[in-house]
């Protein structure tokens, strides 16, 4: 069941109480989608998460549910926190899991699972397709996140993926530049093992830019998909074979070289 719903409250009540009323859903289906993220209010002129079920609301507010039990019932695979660096943290993202949430909820975001795990504001820096996983950045500060981000998008970071591919691909930092939605786009290849049996072979991939879904459009365009890829080559037990590994940067808080990588067990 998949419904939205739109209430601004005529009198003082409880949140979970006129959420109830107005959808005739029990309220225990109500608490359970406004702690998933489910519901929204406006705070200080912002639209917002309201989480809380025994919020006293007066006359007047307004709150949005977006229920959809197909997505509250969803049961995320826990991201691993490999860094707690202060100001931002590093986990490992598995595959499946969002950057971040939508309307319909965000218990399946890294977002919201860091927030839960460290206690502390999570802010996006850069995104990584739920289909991937690996390395992803989280701040815990707005100016963090700000700084953070100016460096994906001033192409300071240098991310290296690796994907498996169809076929048999004999690449050595083979160059993809063909433009992507009409912008400059440029991927680097390098071949890092050919697996006969199977057709197929793993490389590294390094992007200097960060257009959507580059990586599996551009390894598509060159007649080599990744093995999983539903959207641009094929669907696979094994889901999407495509990883971040490895994230390097000087970190524009102290100045500091870092240099991030997978667990050896997450790297082909």
């Amino acid at each position: 069941m998949r419904r939205t719903l739109d209430l601004t409250v005529s009198e003082s009540q409880l949140a979970v109480d006129a959420l109830a009323e107005a959808s005739g859903l029990p309220k225990q289906r109500i608490k359970d989608a406004m702690a998933k993220g489910a519901c929204w209010w406006t705070q200080k002129g912002k639209q917002v998460r309201l989480r809380k079920a025994k919020r006293a609301l007066k006359p007047g507010t307004r709150i949005q549910l977006f229920y959809d039990d197909q997505v509250l019932g969803l049961k995320p695979e826990q991201p691993d926190l490999l860094e707690d660096l202060g100001r931002y943290s590093l986990w490992y993202k598995p595959h499946g899991l969002l950057a971040q949430g939508s309307q319909w909820g965000d218990h399946c975001s890294l977002l919201r699972l860091a927030e839960v795990a460290l206690s502390r504001p999570c802010f996006l820096v850069h995104r990584l397709d739920a289909d991937a996983a690996g390395l992803m950045l989280v701040a815990h500060d707005s100016k963090a996140a700000g700084a953070l981000s100016q460096l994906f998008s001033g192409r300071t970071v240098t991310k290296t993926y690796q994907a498996t591919v169809t076929g048999h691909l004999n690449a050595d930092d083979l160059v993809i530049d063909a433009p992507l939605d009409g912008k400059e786009s440029l991927s680097r290849v390098t071949t890092l093992a050919i697996n006969p049996e199977e057709d197929t072979t793993e490389v590294q991939v390094l992007i200097e830019t960060g257009r959507k879904h580059q990586i599996r459009r551009h390894l598509a365009g060159i007649g080599h998909a990744i093995v999983g890829d539903k959207l641009y080559g094929s669907p696979h037990p094994s889901g999407l074979c495509l990883k971040a590994v490895q994230l390097q940067f000087v970190c524009p808080l102290t100045g500091t070289a870092r240099n991030f990588s997978a667990p050896s067990r997450d790297i082909n």
